[in-house]
């Protein structure tokens, strides 16, 4: 793949990010702004200069706790969709557009699980309707998420059977590794599938097959035209999802990271110092447009 530019050693422009709160990849249920800060932990937002704000914002819909949330925090819960459909994922796009232009502009989203399937399918069908137009944002990076196979067969993107079988045996896997049981009976040891593992991520992938999608046959406008960072866990059973969509992004202007960890953001203080360093080179990236 090209590579992505080389920031200069000068700091980056401040940057304004607004996470989006969501941390489960089933029913995709998402916390309180009090919350959800725990999926965009202090452990690397205080790596970061002061220059950067973030506002976190709540999903739109109230929902049952997604496997395993309850056990680590109370009520309330909230979502971007409770199932998913094309029509409520177009519902969210709508609450979207209306939640950028009361509180934007924001310079950049910052996404976790269902937060990337909001913002990559926000992206995709922006591409598609209005190409010519800029996004109102300028920048992006996704933790542990992708986008809706739904949204990709109403955009006319060939799904191969191979394809839909990775998503749904992902999506299985990880119902069952987030469970309040499996979080009871191993901990962080828990996240064990082998689904979709690829140690050396992006770059060992053949473009013609990535876990059954083609992207050498993909529409040229189906392609996010700003710098993005894509995040994940090579012990994440959905991290195909993940690799999926770093191949949506210009190859010139992304940059993939494994965490090393499963379906979360790991406290690990390597961890912390190189998602920080990947902030500030998303935030340059698109300074230097």
């Amino acid at each position: 793949m090209a590579k992505a530019p080389v920031p200069p050693s000068s700091s980056p422009r401040p940057v304004t990010y607004i996470p989006t709160p969501s941390i489960a990849a089933l029913k995709h249920d998402g916390l309180a702004t009090d919350q959800c800060s725990s999926f965009f932990p202090v452990s690397f937002r205080d790596k970061l200069s002061d220059d950067y704000s973030f506002d976190f914002v709540d999903g739109f819909l109230s929902s049952d706790p997604a496997a395993g949330v309850d056990l680590f925090y109370p009520p309330p819960y909230y979502s971007f969709w409770n199932d998913l459909t094309v029509e409520s994922v177009w519902n969210s796009l709508k609450w979207l557009r209306g939640l950028l232009a009361r509180n934007g502009p924001y310079d950049g989203v910052m996404c976790f699980s269902q937060g990337c399937s909001l913002i990559a399918s926000f992206c995709l069908y922006h591409q598609a309707e209005t190409p010519h137009q800029p996004l109102p944002f300028n920048a992006a990076i996704f933790i542990c998420g992708g986008v809706p196979f739904q949204v990709l067969d109403d955009l006319g993107v060939d799904i191969t059977k191979e394809a839909w079988e990775i998503n749904h045996k992902g999506a299985k896997a990880l119902a069952e590794q987030a469970s309040t049981d499996a979080i009871l009976k191993a901990g962080l040891h828990r996240w064990t599938s082998t689904e979709g593992q690829n140690t050396n991520g992006d770059a060992a992938l053949d473009p013609a097959n990535v876990f059954g999608l083609d992207f050498t046959k993909m529409a040229k406008h189906l392609q996010i035209k700003v710098p993005t960072v894509h995040i994940y866990g090579n012990k994440d059973p959905r991290s195909t999802a993940s690799l999926q969509l770093a191949h949506f992004s210009d190859p010139t202007l992304s940059k993939t990271y494994d965490h090393g960890g499963g379906h979360d953001v790991p406290r690990k203080t390597i961890v912390s110092e190189e998602i920080a360093r990947l902030v500030e080179w998303v935030s340059w990236a698109a300074s230097v447009r």
